[in-house]
């Protein structure tokens, strides 16, 4: 195929030629698929319905379970209708909105995750301004430039990527992943896209650097809280945030790093599985797991004592 005009669908990676496996992948698919929607839903009802957890910290962790619903929602759906269908084909209109949407999502993830770290610095090393500067404009101006930011990298990177031109239609994905689609592209466009990869690892370093100091000003003024109750409480809201953070960041340094070129089909998709679908499934795991006031909403939510 000689350019993008020509190519009217693309051809998703296949789990197996087995028609046993490809209806296991969609059983395992459906069960990871259905226990990061149900956490997310359940997150989003909690704080939604409760009026206890109409806080700040609370607001932004519904913005997240927002982003990760959408991610898993862009990506695993089609994957398994495919192996439920037998067929490997996505329309090329279909791979664009996959990309353009997980971008979106992925992207105000971690801009989200940003701006947690700040209303947990405020609250805990200024709790007497916290109300003044985590205001309610100020919060959903936050969220706001979250998503906006989302939006406009996404949208960058998606009309780089489907500017060039396609030496194959064939993706080594089970869905439409910008390096893997810059992968079958014979088009110098690639090198912009490269470009625009490079500067997006460089704002992230920015931004992983920048959490790193907060939580050593963060973790410096619990030490130095009178009473363990409160340093407990403190390390309570700010570890879930942490390891949600850090697992964010591992599941990427594991993915875009890597020399593409040289990872089997099959790596791929261990690859995108684990940064995909797990953080979604696991980030309300870990975010009940210790928070007090999530686990009793949940519990009202579903009628348990």
């Amino acid at each position: 195929m000689s350019n993008q005009t020509s190519v009217a669908e693309f051809l998703l990676l296949e789990f197996s030629d087995a028609r046993e496996l490809q209806m296991a992948h969609f059983v395992v698919f459906l069960v990871l698929y259905l226990a990061a929607v149900a956490g997310n839903l359940l997150i989003i009802s909690a704080i939604a319905l409760n009026q206890h957890l109409h806080t700040p910290m609370y607001f932004f962790l519904m913005n997240l379970a927002v982003t990760d619903l959408g991610s898993v929602s862009v990506t695993i759906p089609k994957s398994m209708s495919n192996s439920l269908m037998n067929t490997r084909i996505i329309s090329y209109s279909g791979c664009v909105t996959q990309a353009y949407l997980f971008l979106v999502f992925v992207t105000s993830d971690f801009t989200l995750l940003i701006v947690m770290a700040h209303d947990r610095h405020v609250a805990i090393c200024n709790p007497l301004r916290y109300e003044m500067v985590m205001n309610k404009e100020a919060c959903i101006q936050m969220a706001a430039s979250a998503w906006l930011t989302g939006i406009l990298y996404a949208m960058l990177h998606t009309a780089t990527t489907f500017a060039m031109k396609f030496c194959s239609n064939v993706v080594d994905q089970f869905f439409c992943e910008v390096p893997q689609l810059v992968k079958i592209s014979c088009s110098d466009l690639y090198l912009l896209e490269d470009v625009l990869l490079g500067v997006g690892v460089a704002i992230a370093f920015g931004c992983f650097l920048f959490i790193v100091i907060t939580y050593v000003k963060i973790f410096s003024a619990v030490l130095q809280m009178p009473t363990s109750q409160g340093r407990q409480k403190a390390f309570s809201t700010c570890l879930p945030h942490l390891i949600v953070f850090s697992m964010f960041l591992f599941m990427g340094a594991l993915v875009y790093p890597r020399p593409i070129p040289h990872t089997s089909s099959h790596t791929n998709i261990v690859f995108a599985v684990m940064y995909s679908v797990v953080p979604p499934m696991m980030n309300p795991v870990i975010y009940s797991m210790r928070n007090k006031d999530i686990k009793v909403a949940i519990c009202k939510l579903l009628g348990f004592k």
